[in-house]
């Protein structure tokens, strides 16, 4: 990747990782380490807006229904054109675009918080906004997931993609605190400022960083039927395509917590928002748990998603069946982490078994897959929960998610030939899938 228009490409940095590293290695890497700083500013903005956008559109109109209708605008430009987005990252300078997309996201905090300040803003201001952010992330998720490789490499990709999910799940403890207190304080076109002003440090790092020692990839030329092309890329390789669709089915039918735990807190346990506080927070820590352990095992393997979205199922399962608040709450802190474990170990697998010519793209589809459960699963939610109560909505929600898992398990051990092993190991119980011809020898002895 280049400083500026017209510079020569340089050679991949030769420095190397162990592949299995301490918590925190791909800090090491310097480039790494001022986008985590920039992202760290960035995330608690970001939250901090969406906590304000909520609370300005609520003030505005008295509509819940409103508020719905903007997140939805936040997530339509995904839905509709992530897989596109895909390809214009794949032939663009990642970090120009992410300079791009970045800046687009600041200004359009900033111009809602002049429109706030002012006392001129109106729903429909709101509703633009969202939109704006949602086409700027069209581009920016992939390009951010994508660049992710090109800073550290192969060998500390799992550890910076687990980095970054701890980043987020910190932001979300901390922003929509510090939302709170300044929306109190002094009112919501501050928080917007803020927000807009917070993207001043991720773009700060993305200058400073050094471009020599950044993983040089090749840029997808300019051409017809690229988007066909990265859709036949994916399905032609089982381990891709499976990770997606095991993905999809846990972020349809398995995240749909706004749902589940707002009703719990209300329809369930009868104890008001405070306890809906309790449950989300909890749920934060045991994610930012899951992202460190992540970050520590160095590694993904299949086994790690396919055990990591049973044991999520199953957890989400007895929550269901959970008696009290109190047990209720302190399963949201498993449930969170293996939650994690089944989104870092996704999004690094993918990235590791894609080419770096169509990363742009396959990214885009997880993205867009990951992303756009939740529209759909959560009416579906929704309907099921009012029919037959929150308990059986998250009971089957959980009950499709471990589905999934054991399904599409079954499903890659055939395409690799593999069997289930179980054993002990040192007195613990130790399960993993052995190639087949493995046991044929054993066959023979007998």
């Amino acid at each position: 990747m280049s400083t500026g228009p017209g510079a020569p490409s340089v050679p991949a940095p030769t420095t190397h990782y162990p592949r299995k590293s301490s918590m925190f290695s791909s800090l090491r890497v310097r480039n790494y380490r001022l986008f985590f700083l920039g992202q760290v500013v960035s995330n608690i903005g970001t939250w901090m807006q969406r906590i304000a956008q909520d609370w300005l559109v609520l003030s505005l109109t008295g509509s819940a229904t409103a508020v719905g209708v903007t997140t939805a605008l936040q997530f339509l430009p995904m839905l509709l054109f992530g897989l596109y987005g895909g390809v214009l990252v794949d032939r663009l300078s990642k970090r120009r675009a992410l300079l791009f997309t970045q800046s687009a996201m600041g200004a359009t905090g900033i111009a809602l918080a002049v429109l706030t300040l002012s006392g001129h803003v109106q729903v429909w201001h709101v509703y633009v906004a969202a939109f704006a952010v949602g086409l700027a992330t069209v581009v920016d998720n992939p390009a951010r997931q994508s660049f992710v490789s090109e800073m550290v490499g192969p060998d500390q990709l799992q550890n910076a993609v687990s980095l970054n999910s701890a980043n987020f799940q910190s932001a979300r403890l901390i922003g929509p605190a510090v939302a709170g207190v300044m929306i109190t304080g002094v009112g919501t076109g501050w928080a917007f400022l803020a927000n807009g002003l917070s993207f001043v440090a991720p773009l700060v790092g993305l200058l400073m960083m050094r471009a020599r020692e950044l993983y040089v990839v090749e840029r997808a030329p300019r051409g017809k039927g690229q988007l066909r092309e990265g859709l036949r890329y994916v399905a032609g390789r089982p381990e891709l395509i499976w990770t997606i669709v095991l993905v999809g089915f846990v972020s349809t039918f398995g995240f749909n917590f706004p749902v589940y735990l707002s009703a719990f807190a209300d329809d369930v346990f009868h104890a008001g928002a405070g306890s809906y506080s309790l449950f989300n927070t909890v749920m934060a820590v045991g994610s930012l748990a899951g992202a460190l352990l992540a970050a520590r095992r160095g590694t993904a393997r299949m086994r790690v998603l396919v055990v990591g979205a049973v044991a999520f199922g199953t957890l989400e399962i007895v929550a269901a069946l959970a008696p009290s608040l109190w047990l209720f709450a302190l399963l949201m802190a498993p449930i969170g982490m293996f939650g994690m474990t089944v989104n870092v170990t996704a999004n690094t697998s993918v990235q590791m078994g894609t080419d770096p010519a169509m990363r742009g793209r396959v990214m885009a589809l997880y993205m867009m897959v990951f992303m756009g459960g939740s529209p759909i699963g959560a009416p579906i939610a929704g309907w099921v929960t009012d029919a037959y109560g929150v308990r059986a909505g998250l009971a089957v929600g959980g009950a499709i998610a471990a589905l999934a898992a054991v399904t599409i398990g079954l499903v890659l051990a055939r395409v690799g030939n593999l069997r289930l092993s179980v054993g002990w190991n040192r007195g613990h119980p130790h399960v993993r899938f052995v190639p087949r011809e493995a046991q044929e020898p054993l066959a023979a002895a007998a």
